[in-house]
């Protein structure tokens, strides 16, 4: 499992592990009941805090990513993509809301939001 820390990154590096990390569940990089670094080694390993890899930890455990065997360890969970799925679309929803509000009010018609979001979702990311 790699993760690349920033340091010129205005998220929090906790963050940044926790969003790494989630990637890698989510894409499957990391499968269901397998065995995540313990803090103390992720921190190592990062050169960073344990405090910051036990919140990213707690996040993941919190939001069903992870799930933890005391003196054992953390491990992946196993996902529900469906729900997944609709979590992501709901946020998707809230975030398409916005930018429509926002281009009404600077007056882009549908068309021409349509054609930006068409240019954009083909574009690499």
């Amino acid at each position: 499992m790699q993760i690349i820390i920033s340091n010129h990154s205005k998220e929090p590096i906790y963050e940044q592990i926790y969003a790494q990390i989630k990637k890698h569940i989510l894409t499957n990089e990391l499968q269901a009941g397998q065995f995540l670094p313990s803090m103390r080694q992720l921190a190592k390993d990062l050169d960073v805090s344990v405090i910051t890899t036990k919140r990213a930890y707690e996040e993941l455990e919190k939001n069903g990513f992870i799930f933890s065997v005391v003196g054992k360890g953390s491990f992946v969970s196993e996902q529900n993509n469906e729900l997944i799925r609709e979590r992501k679309m709901k946020v998707i929803e809230e975030q398409l809301v916005a930018a429509i509000q926002n281009s009404k009010e600077i007056g882009i018609e549908l068309t021409e939001l349509k054609e930006l979001l068409t240019m954009l979702y083909k574009e690499e990311i």
